[in-house]
């Protein structure tokens, strides 16, 4: 994860990813601004777990637009990082996978996102080609995975596209 400041953690959106989350932070804003009430009190007992989670959503919508880097690649280094789209080997299988390490909350549509605090995305963070890593599956296997490959989500989408 590359950071501006220590501690700060950076999250590298697309312009349209961006714009999907300003809409709908909007939205939840609007909708929030006109509560209907019928004058029983009974709106706002059953509004209240809504509410609550229309807050944590804006909330972490105003967290991810705070430290997000539109339109910009995390540097090509080949490293596991936030916004880099990995393609990895399971050992035991042969099985390869290509998915983005990102934030389930943002859609990228194109490609399967994966958590950097995911068991899978926790052990590849930091990260090179060619590095082992390891990872217990919420079923408790130990499941070893290669990385073979790590490049910025714009480029593997630029790939894709010719």
């Amino acid at each position: 994860m590359t950071s501006t400041h220590p501690g700060t953690r950076r999250v590298w959106l697309s312009p349209d990813a961006h714009q999907r989350l300003r809409t709908e932070l909007a939205g939840l804003v609007a909708a929030g601004a006109a509560p209907v009430h019928d004058g029983t009190g009974a709106d706002e007992e059953r509004d209240a777990v809504p509410r609550r989670q229309r807050e944590e959503r804006i909330r972490e919508i105003r967290e991810l637009l705070n430290v997000a880097v539109v339109g910009q690649d995390p540097p090509d280094d080949g490293v596991a990082e936030l916004g880099m789209v990995l393609t990895v080997r399971y050992d035991d299988t042969g099985d390869v996978e290509t998915f983005l390490l990102g934030l389930r909350a943002v859609e990228h549509g194109d490609v399967e996102v994966y958590s950097p605090d995911s068991p899978l995305g926790a052990a590849l963070t930091g990260a090179r080609p060619g590095d082992q890593r390891t990872y217990r599956a919420p079923n408790g296997n130990t499941i070893r995975v290669t990385l073979l490959d790590a490049v910025p989500h714009g480029h593997h989408r630029a790939a894709g596209a010719s």
